[in-house]
Parts: structure tokens; sequence; C-alpha cells
């Protein structure tokens, strides 16, 4: 398949390798979430190969490599097939309404490892460039893991979610408009059912049972609370969520 340039940032040219694997958004459907995941396979041309391969019927809008170079892989007007079933505040059509970037890394299934710097750098350059052109808020640049928390672990507890933040992209407590949180607030008593309202008002999806709590509650920490990934809901957590939401317009 031939390749070509198809724009250039900082970080290095961006390189279109296409696939046959999208569809048409919904007339009239906005392009208002940012979904990042990582690729959770050995190698990024295999993942590569498999987002390209029209038996896989799955693809993402981007890949980023570990050594940085960034390939567009479906066009941003067109609906790629990347988030699968899961909900996000409103919406439940996440593929329609978002943007995905896929990450090379193995995953938690094939020796989960640190992000390289380079490969962060792309991952912030292509990110502010696609809010350049899409109104996403801060609130809806999202894990995978986020909007299908019964599902998916990806990019995970590694993924420099404070370092986007500090460049202006998605959600973290002390950046980018969002109250810092007070330390007092950590020693707060607290209650799952506190905790789940707060989870509720981010824009998690129900969770109906206590598996389905817990296994959102593991989602929310491997965003936000990345130090302690135990499942156990504590006062910095309700601390962090509280702050969360209160940076959330609707």
């Amino acid at each position: 398949m031939g390749e070509k340039i198809t724009r250039t940032l900082s970080a290095g040219n961006i390189i279109s390798h296409l696939s046959p694997n999208f569809g048409d958004r919904p007339e009239g459907c906005p392009i208002d979430i940012l979904v990042l995941h990582y690729t959770g396979m050995q190698s990024g041309a295999a993942a590569l190969e498999r987002l390209c391969d029209p038996e896989s019927s799955v693809s993402s809008h981007y890949l980023i490599e570990e050594d940085g170079r960034i390939f567009q892989l479906v066009d941003e007007d067109k609906r790629a097939w990347h988030a699968g079933l899961g909900i996000w505040q409103d919406c439940s059509d996440v593929n329609s309404h978002s943007i995905g970037i896929e990450i090379v890394n193995p995953g938690h299934e094939y020796g989960y490892r640190p992000f390289p710097d380079i490969q962060i750098k792309s991952v912030i350059e292509l990110a502010q460039d696609i809010l350049k052109r899409h109104e996403i808020p801060a609130s809806r640049i999202i894990a995978h893991s986020d909007m299908a928390p019964d599902r998916k672990e990806d990019p995970g507890e590694l993924f420099p979610w404070q370092q986007l933040a500090e460049n202006g992209i998605g959600l973290w407590p002390g950046c980018s408009g969002v109250p810092a949180m007070p330390s007092n607030m950590v020693d707060a008593p607290t209650t799952p059912d506190e905790f789940h309202a707060l989870m509720d008002a981010i824009g998690y999806g129900a969770a109906t049972c206590d598996e389905d709590k817990a296994k959102r509650t593991i989602a929310f920490q491997r965003h936000w609370r990345q130090n302690d990934i135990s499942g156990n809901i504590d006062g910095e957590c309700i601390a962090i969520a509280k702050v969360l939401a209160s940076a959330i317009i609707r």
C-alpha cells in the first residue's frame, strides 16, 4: 500500500496508511469525543496490519508508534471502528461521535511498559492539532477503559494523563481550569454511594451490580489515581472525583 505525507507537526510527518474499515458518520453528528487506546499487540507493525485488514472489522483514525511516527488510517470526517460497545456521559454510540488514537504498546497481556517520551510528544501534538479542528470538551477526552470499564484496560495506569492535561488535553486536578485538590479532602469520611454518584456525574456508564461498580472504580483509578488501582474507594478517590465533577459543564 502506497504511503504519503498528509501534513506535518513539529513531532514529525503524519503518514497516510489508509484502512478500508470505516463508514459514514450519521448526518449532523458532532465530533465531540477523543478516545485514547493502546494497541495491546506484540508489535506496532502487527497492530497496523490488523487495523487495515478488512477481515478484522476494526480501525482507528490514527496510530502512533513507539518511535513517534504517526499514521493516519481513517479520515477524521469518517466513522472509524475503534470504540465498540460502551457509554460516556450522554453518548452510547461513541464511534459516531469520536476520533480514536491507537498508541503502540504491548499492553497488559504482552508486557505492559511505560510509553516512550518521543511517543507521548507525538500524542500531545496530534491531540492538540485535533482540538484545533473539533470542539471536544476536556471531559470528553477519555481512555478506552473509561467508556468500557467492563471489558477494557487501555491505555492503562502508565499512561501520562497529567502530562496531557498540562498541555491542555483532558481533565486533571490543578490543570486546565480544574480546581486543585484540597489536601483536607483526602482524609474526609467516604461512602461508596457518594463515590458512585460522582462517577455518574463525571460520565461513567451505569453500574447495576457490585462487579460493575468495582470495574468502573478501577477504570477511574487507571486514569486519575494511578499509584493505587486496587479498586478500594478512599478519601483520595472521592476528593479527585469531586474536583473533576465540579469542572464538568454539560
